[in-house]
């Protein structure tokens, strides 16, 4: 729970399901997100394990995070959260 508690990590997680995504398609889907808190948890998730970060050497630098095989095992989880999720939103 410590890995992913908080607000805005599984929900990180749950984009990045779909496959890796840059830092600011990240920070557009999340747009309630500050960009500090967002830097935060990226660090959190990547040194759990869970989020793979690259950096290409671009101008200006290109940086890509995606699930590593242990973030994988995150997926069933963020499936439950959806499914829960859509069906509060059925209930009201």
């Amino acid at each position: 729970m410590r890995l992913l508690g908080g607000r805005w990590r599984l929900l990180i997680v749950s984009y990045l399901v779909d496959g890796p995504r840059r830092y600011s398609d990240l920070r557009r889907s999340i747009p309630a997100i500050s960009q500090r808190m967002l830097t935060l948890d990226l660090r959190a998730l990547e040194a759990a394990g869970f989020v793979a970060r690259t950096v290409f050497p671009t101008v200006p630098v290109t940086v890509q995070y995606e699930l590593t095989a242990d973030g994988a095992r995150l997926i069933p989880v963020v499936e439950v959260m959806r499914t829960f999720g859509l069906w509060l939103k059925e209930r009201d």
